[in-house]
C-alpha cells in the first residue's frame, strides 16, 4: 500500500492554502523567566567575539579584498584583472552592506514599526559601488587600500554596469526615494522585478535608425544582490474561479499555470547612518521546471515549455505591447510582481503576531503610478477569500493601506486593460473589480442619482467595442491618498482626468508631492569636485549639508566673489573635458569644449518634443550658413547633446533620433559652421552617462507642450549642478523658477491653459504653417528637400506638425527660437552668467527626495524614523 493522488485534484487550491512561514531571517532571541534574552547556540562569549562590524581602516579593507580574491573569485595575484578587481572591492563593500543590513531588520523586527513599502515597476539604481562607498563613508579608505593593491578606484568604479532595472524617471525616482528613505532611517522597502535584460541596449544603425539589442547586465554574477532562496511563493494565472454561494462574495481560484517567485534582495545604504534598508526583487521561475513524460515522448520542446513560459515574465522591461502577446507577458508581470510582493508583505505583519484586521495600522503601499494597481483586488483576494473577512471590512482595509502617485495627465498614458485579457488570466481578479465597481457606481448613484454620464465616467469598465478596466480609476478608489508629483500637475489631475472622483470623494484625498533627488549621488557623487568647494566656502560639514540641503542657499552670499566665481567656472570648464574625453574614449569622437554645452536627456516621446529641439538646431545652422564669417566670429558657439531611448514600437519617436543622427552628420562636417555649432547624440543613455553629462551642461531643455509634463527630475538635476533651465511652463520647472527667480530661467511657449484652445484652432480653423510660423516651414522644408538624406523617411514625423500638431510644435517655435537668443546673450557675458548658475544651485535646498519621502513619511504613511543603535549585538 502508499499514498496516492487524484490527478483531478493536482492544481485545484485549498480554500485557507496560505501559510504564513517565518524565513530564516527575522528571529528574535527566547526570553528566560527574567525577560533575559538567552543566546540561541553555543557560547555567547565564542559567537560574540566571531562577529564581525564594518570594516573601516585600510588594512582592515585590504584584508577583505584580498580574501575574496582569494576565496570569492578564486584568484591570485598574478591573474587579476580590473574586472576582478572591482568584483572583489564591490564583495567587499557587500560584506559590510550586509551587517549593517543585518542589524537594521533587528531593530525593526524588535520595534515592529508601522513600514511603508514601494511598489514600482522601475528602480533606475545606476551603479551602486560609488554610491555605496559615499554612503558608508568608506570611500577614502577604499581609494587607499586599491592603490596599495596596484589599481585606481576610477578604473575600479568604471567596470560596473549599469543595473537593467529601469528606464526613465519614473525608475530614477524609485531609486531616490530609497536612498533617502535609508538615510532618514524610515522603515521603507521597495519591491520591484529581477529583469535578467533590463529594457534594451541601444545601438544606432549606419542610417541613423535605433537599433534594440539584449542588455545582458546579469552575465557577470552581480554582487550587489542576495539570492534569497528560501524565500518563495507561488503565483497563479490563467484557471477557474468558482464563487461561494453563501452570498460572502468568496471565491476559489484554482487550476492554470502556477509559477514560482524567488526573492532576491539588493541593500539601500543610508548616508551617515548605519540604517540599510532593503529592495527586494523577484525572479520568476517554473514551479515543475522539466515534464520528464514529455521528454520520455520524445518533445524536447513541450518538456521544457512551461520553464521557458515563467522565465519570460520577468526577462525583459516593458515587453512590446503592440501584439496580444506583449500585453498578455505586461499584464503576468504586474500581477506576478505585485501577489508576489503581497503575499511577503503579510507573511512578514503576521510574524508580529497581529490580526490582519490591524494591518492598515503596520503596512502602508506606495503605488508608483498604475503598474502595480492590481494588488488592490490581490489584496482583496487575500482578505475575502482565505483570511474569511467580510467583503465591507476587507474593503475598508485596502482602502486605508493603499497610496497612489500619478504621474501623468495624457490620455493615451493612462493605463488600461482589455476585459478579454484579465478574464482568461486573472478570472478571480475580474470577479472582484465587477463587484468593487458595482458597490462604487451605487453609493455614486445615491449621490448624483440619474447623473448616467457621470457614472459611465467614473465607471472602472470602459464601455465600447473593446471593454477595458481603467486602472487609474481603480487606483484611485482603492486608496487612502492620491497625489500628483508637482503643483500644476496635481492641480491638472484634480481638475481634469480625476475632476469626478475630487467631486464625490472630496478635495482632501488628493494633494501634491513634488518630486526630489538624492543630493548625494547627483552633486556630490556626480560632481565630486563642486561638492567639495561647496563644503569648503561654506564651513560646513559635507555630511550636514547632503542631509538638509536648503544649507547651501548661504552661497548667495558669495556670487560677487571673484575668486570663488573663477573656481565655480574652473569646475564646470574640467567636467566639460571629462566629457569630451568620455565621448572620444567611448564614441572616437572630438568635442570642442570652449563653447556652450546644451543638452537634452530624457525619453524619446513626442511630448517631451525632441523634434523642437532638433528642428531648432537645423533653424540655428541655416542662420549661421547665411551669416558672413565676420559675423559668425560673433555668435555664441554651442554644442548640443541628445540622449535617450525610444520604445521599441514608438515609430515617430525613433523617426526622431534618425533625424537628430543624420543632421548631426551635416552638421559637424559643414566647415562653414562646425566650429560654431556641433551636434551629438549619444546612444544607449544610463544614470552612469548622465552623471557624466548633467556637471558639464551649461544649459538644459525641459520643454514638454505645457500641461502634459507631470513634474521631471532631470530639470532639478541639472540645476543643482549650475546647469539653467529653458523650458516650458510646465511641471516642476514653474517650482524651480519660484525658487531660483525667473531671471535665472528662460522660459518660452503658450501657457496651459491655452493648450486646448489652440488644439481646437488646428482642427477647425488651420493656419497654413508657411503663415503661420514661416521660420519652421522653412526648416521642415529643407528636411524634405533631403539636405539630411531620404526626405521621405521624415514625412510621417513632419505631417504630424504639418497636419494636426498637437503637441503644439509651431505654435510655440518662434518663442523658442526667441528665448534660445536670449540664452546666446546672457551666456556670452560670462561673469553674470556664472552668477546665475551659482544662484541656481543655492535655491535648490526644496528639491531634495529627503524633502520629499518625509512628507510622504509623515502625511500619508504615518510611519516614524526607526533608526539603528551602533551596537545592537552587544
Amino acid at each position: 500500500m502508499t499514498s496516492t493522488i487524484d490527478p483531478k485534484t493536482i492544481g485545484r487550491a485549498k480554500q485557507r492554502q496560505r501559510r504564513h512561514v517565518r524565513t530564516l531571517t527575522g528571529y528574535l532571541p527566547e526570553k528566560d523567566a527574567t525577560g533575559k534574552e538567552k543566546w540561541p547556540l553555543g557560547d555567547e562569549k565564542t559567537w560574540k567575539g566571531a562577529l564581525r562590524d564594518v570594516d573601516k581602516d585600510v588594512p582592515e579593507i585590504t584584508k577583505s579584498f584580498v580574501n575574496h580574491v582569494q576565496t570569492s573569485l578564486a584568484r591570485q595575484p598574478y591573474n587579476l584583472d580590473t574586472l576582478g578587481a572591482y568584483q572583489a572591492a564591490a564583495l567587499s563593500v557587500r560584506d559590510n552592506l550586509i551587517v549593517n543590513w543585518n542589524e537594521t531588520q533587528l531593530n525593526y523586527t524588535r520595534k515592529a514599526p508601522k513600514r511603508a513599502y514601494y511598489l514600482s515597476l522601475e528602480f533606475l539604481m545606476g551603479r551602486t559601488l560609488d554610491n555605496a562607498l559615499l554612503n558608508l563613508g568608506l570611500k577614502t579608505q577604499y581609494r587607499q587600500g586599491v592603490e596599495n593593491l596596484g589599481f585606481n578606484i576610477e578604473d575600479i568604479l568604471g567596470q560596473e554596469r549599469d543595473a537593467g532595472l529601469g528606464n526613465g524617471g519614473l525608475g530614477r525616482l524609485a531609486a531616490c526615494y530609497l536612498d533617502s528613505g535609508a538615510s532618514q532611517e524610515l522603515p521603507l522597502w521597495g519591491y520591484g522585478l529581477r529583469y535578467k535584460y533590463g529594457i534594451f541596449q541601444q545601438l544606432i544603425s549606419p542610417e541613423g535608425n535605433q537599433l534594440e539589442a539584449p542588455d545582458p547586465w546579469l552575465d557577470n554574477q552581480n554582487p550587489w544582490e542576495l539570492p534569497r532562496l528560501d524565500v518563495t511563493y507561488d503565483v497563479r494565472f490563467y484557471g477557474s474561479a468558482e464563487r461561494a454561494t453563501d452570498g460572502s462574495k468568496r471565491a476559489v481560484w484554482y487550476g492554470g499555470q502556477e509559477v514560482l517567485a524567488v526573492a532576491y534582495d539588493v541593500m539601500v545604504p543610508g548616508y551617515g547612518t548605519k540604517s540599510t534598508n532593503n529592495l527586494r526583487l523577484w525572479e520568476s521561475k517554473p514551479k515543475r521546471g522539466f515534464d520528464l513524460n514529455s521528454f520520455n515522448a520524445g518533445n524536447y520542446e513541450g518538456a521544457i515549455e512551461s520553464s521557458n513560459s515563467a522565465a519570460a515574465i520577468t526577462s525583459v522591461l516593458y515587453p512590446n505591447d503592440h501584439t496580444t502577446f506583449g500585453k498578455e507577458l505586461r499584464l503576468k508581470q504586474q500581477y506576478f510582481w505585485t501577489a508576489a510582493s503581497l503575499a511577503d508583505i503579510i507573511r512578514r505583519f503576521k510574524n508580529i503576531g497581529k490580526d490582519i484586521r490591524e494591518f492598515p495600522d503596520y503596512v502602508a503601499i506606495q503605488l508608483n503610478d498604475t503598474h502595480p494597481t492590481l494588488a488592490i483586488p490581490e489584496l482583496m483576494r487575500i482578505l475575502v477569500d482565505e483570511e474569511e473577512v467580510a467583503w465591507d471590512e476587507a474593503w475598508d482595509i485596502v482602502r486605508n493601506t493603499f497610496f497612489y502617485t500619478n504621474h501623468t495627465v495624457l490620455p493615451e498614458a493612462l493605463e488600461k486593460w482589455p476585459i478579454y485579457l484579465l478574464e482568461n488570466l486573472l478570472p478571480r481578479h475580474l470577479q472582484i473589480i465587477y463587484d468593487i465597481n458595482l458597490l462604487f457606481l451605487q453609493a455614486v448613484e445615491k449621490v448624483y442619482p440619474g447623473d448616467r454620464e457621470r457614472l459611465a465616467r467614473m465607471s472602472l469598465i470602459e464601455e465600447g467595442p473593446l471593454k477595458q478596466v481603467r486602472m487609474a480609476h481603480l487606483a484611485c478608489i482603492g486608496s487612502r491618498k492620491v497625489n500628483g508629483v508637482a503643483e500644476l500637475h496635481s492641480e491638472l489631475v484634480q481638475t481634469t482626468i480625476l475632476k469626478d472622483f475630487v467631486e464625490f470623494e472630496g478635495p482632501n484625498k488628493f494633494s501634491n508631492v513634488t518630486n526630489g533627488i538624492t543630493p548625494r549621488r547627483w552633486l556630490d557623487q556626480c560632481n565630486p569636485e563642486l561638492s567639495n568647494l561647496i563644503s569648503k566656502t561654506l564651513s560646513i560639514d559635507k555630511g550636514i549639508w547632503l542631509k538638509d540641503l536648503s544649507k547651501i542657499e548661504g552661497l548667495l552670499k558669495f556670487v560677487d566673489d571673484k575668486k570663488f566665481c573663477a573656481e565655480w567656472a574652473a569646475i564646470k570648464q574640467r567636467n566639460k573635458e571629462r566629457l569630451a574625453n568620455y565621448v572620444q574614449q567611448t564614441l572616437g569622437l572630438t568635442i570642442r569644449t570652449d563653447a556652450m554645452f546644451d543638452v537634452q536627456i530624457k525619453r524619446i516621446h513626442e511630448y517631451k518634443r525632441q523634434t523642437l529641439n532638433i528642428l531648432g538646431v537645423i533653424h540655428r545652422y541655416f542662420t549661421l550658413k547665411q551669416m558672413k564669417p565676420a559675423e559668425r566670429a560673433k555668435v555664441n558657439r554651442k554644442v548640443v547633446f541628445f540622449a535617450g531611448k525610444a520604445a521599441p514600437a514608438y515609430y515617430i519617436a525613433k523617426l526622431t533620433i534618425r533625424l537628430v543622427v543624420n543632421v548631426a552628420r551635416v552638421i559637424n562636417a559643414d566647415p562653414d559652421t562646425k566650429d560654431y555649432l556641433q551636434l551629438y547624440f549619444l546612444p544607449d543613455y544610463s544614470v552612469s552617462l548622465a552623471e557624466v553629462l548633467i556637471p558639464a551642461s551649461d544649459i538644459s531643455q525641459h520643454i514638454s507642450t505645457a500641461g502634459t509634463e507631470a513634474s521631471g527630475t532631470s530639470n532639478m538635476k541639472f540645476c543643482l549642478n549650475g546647469g539653467l533651465l529653458l523650458g516650458t511652463v510646465d511641471g516642476a520647472n514653474i517650482e524651480i523658477a519660484e525658487e531660483v527667480g525667473e531671471s535665472n530661467v528662460f522660459f518660452f511657449g503658450h501657457l496651459t491653459p491655452a493648450v486646448e484652445d489652440l488644439r481646437y484652432q488646428h482642427v477647425y480653423h488651420a493656419i497654413p504653417l508657411e503663415q503661420k510660423c514661416p521660420a519652421l516651414a522653412n526648416v521642415i522644408q529643407q528636411v524634405l528637400n533631403g539636405v539630411f538624406g531620404d526626405a521621405h523617411v521624415y514625412e510621417p514625423l513632419l505631417n504630424t506638425i504639418k497636419e494636426s500638431d498637437y503637441y503644439l510644435l509651431s505654435d510655440d517655435f518662434d518663442s523658442y527660437i526667441a528665448a534660445l537668443a536670449m540664452v546666446d546673450e546672457a551666456y556670452l557675458n560670462k561673469e553674470e552668467w556664472v552668477k546665475k548658475s551659482i544662484s541656481t544651485t543655492a535655491k535648490m535646498g526644496k528639491f531634495s527626495s529627503d524633502r520629499a519621502i518625509l512628507e510622504y513619511a509623515e502625511t500619508y504613511w504615518n510611519i516614524e524614523p526607526c533608526p539603528v543603535k551602533d551596537k545592537l549585538k552587544a
